[in-house]
Parts: structure tokens; C-alpha cells; sequence
């Protein structure tokens, strides 16, 4: 079984700097833990540590799959789940921005504006 690694302090000042920059907020961030394949052939799931946020009808969620490994998504309902295109970031940074532009992306098409 995998072991990840814990969230930094760090990293979740980053997050929420980033959050604070785009919606000019301060954003409850939860951290929590979620299960997860690390690999798609993984017949066990890993507990990873996660931040989640919500805004307006939009729920973020970025998962530390290990040592500067990242995934997101963000969803709107269970069946409307949406990703970035990119399995997995190294820096966090990156990882946080591209899922708040994937987000603004698909609400602008959404609302026929791209």
C-alpha cells in the first residue's frame, strides 16, 4: 500500500493566496482525505489528503497523490465532473490556476461566450 505524504502548510497558502487573487475572498478551504486509484491497474485504493472548496454552485477539489503530485477537478453535480486535461501536476501552483481557468473556461462556453 502507498503512503502520501501530508498537506503542507505551504501549499494551502498557496491555494488560498491563489483563491484570494482570483475572486478577491477569502475562501473556506477544507482538508480532508480521499480514496483513490493512484494508478489506473491499482486494484487497492490510497488514501490521499485533499483541499476542497465551493463557489457558487461549483465544487473544487485537488488531491496530493504524493510528493509534489497533484490532481483536480472541479463538478457541479456528481454526473458533472470535469478535469484539465492534465493527469497530474508537480507544481502546485500550476495545478491550482489551470483548474480555476478550466472552470472559468467551461462556464463561458456554457454561457456561449467562447
Amino acid at each position: 500500500m502507498h503512503e502520501v505524504s501530508d498537506i503542507s502548510d505551504s501549499e494551502t497558502w498557496i491555494i488560498r493566496t491563489t483563491l484570494q487573487e482570483r475572486y478577491r475572498e477569502d475562501m473556506a478551504i477544507e482538508i480532508a482525505d480521499s480514496e483513490i486509484r493512484l494508478q489506473p491497474s491499482d486494484r487497492e485504493l490510497t488514501s490521499c489528503p485533499v483541499w476542497y472548496w465551493k463557489k457558487d454552485n461549483c465544487n473544487f477539489i485537488i488531491f496530493k497523490t504524493g510528493t509534489r503530485k497533484y490532481r483536480s477537478q472541479f463538478f457541479y453535480r456528481a454526473y458533472q465532473q470535469y478535469g484539465t486535461g492534465v493527469y497530474e501536476y508537480n507544481d502546485i501552483t500550476e495545478c491550482v490556476v489551470s483548474l480555476l481557468q478550466a472552470q472559468a473556461d467551461h462556464d463561458a462556453q456554457e454561457r456561449g461566450d467562447l
